[in-house]
């Protein structure tokens, strides 16, 4: 299983990216897209939607079940990751790179202490 140290992490099995510029990229990791099987389906959030830690966010549909997505901090979605509505297989291909789901402005005040990093990840899918 793929675990960059790199990125953090969630207990929900997303994985966060800071970007130089502050927004954050977010996804699932390779063991959510693993225990999902072939992902048929990703249902993004509009750009622009404001959320909070802990909200559902997205939803994604595979062969096996339906997950929800959470946003693992408040903020504004300003992107979305358009490829996937033609394909969704992108997020069991490369989960960390185009299989990405949004870009997400965090909030001033939004409390990180969520997160997670990857040997503290490791142990969770142990």
């Amino acid at each position: 299983m793929n675990i960059p140290d790199e990125l953090h992490y969630t207990a929900e099995h997303e994985w966060i990216a800071e970007l130089e510029d502050g927004r954050l990229r977010i996804g699932i990791t390779d063991f959510a897209q693993d225990a999902l099987g072939d992902v048929v389906y990703v249902d993004l959030p509009e750009p622009g939607r404001m959320v909070e830690a802990g909200s559902r966010v997205a939803e994604v549909e595979s062969t096996k079940s339906v997950s929800e997505i959470y946003a693992p901090i408040s903020g504004t979605i300003v992107e979305i990751n358009e490829a996937l509505a033609d394909s969704p297989d992108l997020v069991n291909i490369d989960p960390y790179g185009a299989g990405w789901f949004f870009l997400l402005e965090p909030a001033p005040d939004a409390d990180r202490s969520g997160f997670i990093d990857g040997a503290a990840y490791r142990t969770l899918t142990e």
